[in-house]
């Protein structure tokens, strides 16, 4: 299965992107003086900080989202493969062969297949459809090569996202360590002006 994900490349990223769900890129606060004195900032620590927090978790909620999407599509490429293995048996059948297929959660039947030229797909959404062994191995061929491009997709967006949640977690301790001066240098200079003035 190696072989076949070495040979899907991943679709190129559209131009000014740095991803394919369109994850907004979390910006590195290099000058934390100058970003706390902007009017939206009001140099007040506590409202920066609500808002990096909520930026993190939708973060969080979209690394969750495409944590799932990566697992299906994990799942999804073994059965493939296994079904176009099943092509291949089933193009290769001259003769009836007895087998055992799943009925239910733990219950097996055993039945006798004749040779056949067709093959019954599930499509999704409670629909199956029945295709000559031909045009079964291209749409699985297609759906393969579908779902291992939708993987790589999905992948580089983890990675983007990673970097993503690293730096608004930078950006946030960056701003807490700011509010923490701030508020030292208050009050030295609050107990400096008491001690002048006695």
């Amino acid at each position: 299965m190696t072989g076949i994900m070495d040979t899907v490349e991943m679709p190129k990223l559209p131009e000014n992107q740095k991803s394919f769900a369109g994850i907004p890129e979390a910006i590195f606060l290099e000058e934390i003086d100058s970003f706390m004195s902007q009017p939206e900032n009001e140099e007040n620590c506590e409202k920066v900080l609500q808002r990096l927090d909520e930026q993190h978790s939708k973060y969080r909620f979209m690394a969750y989202n495409l944590e799932a999407r990566r697992r299906k599509l994990k799942s999804q490429i073994p059965d493939l493969q296994r079904s176009l293995e099943m092509i291949d048996v089933l193009r290769k059948e001259t003769e009836e062969r007895e087998t055992q297929f799943l009925l239910s959660d733990q219950v097996f039947i055993k039945t006798i297949v004749p040779p056949t030229k067709t093959v019954c797909l599930w499509l999704g959404a409670s629909v199956m459809l029945e295709y000559p062994l031909d045009e079964a191995e291209v749409l699985l061929k297609q759906n393969m090569t579908s779902a291992i491009s939708n993987l790589k997709t999905v992948e580089h967006d983890q990675d983007f996202l990673r970097d993503q949640i690293t730096t608004t977690e930078v950006n946030m301790a960056r701003v807490y360590n700011w509010g923490v001066k701030k508020r030292q240098a208050a009050v030295k200079a609050a107990g400096g002006a008491s001690t002048s003035s006695s």
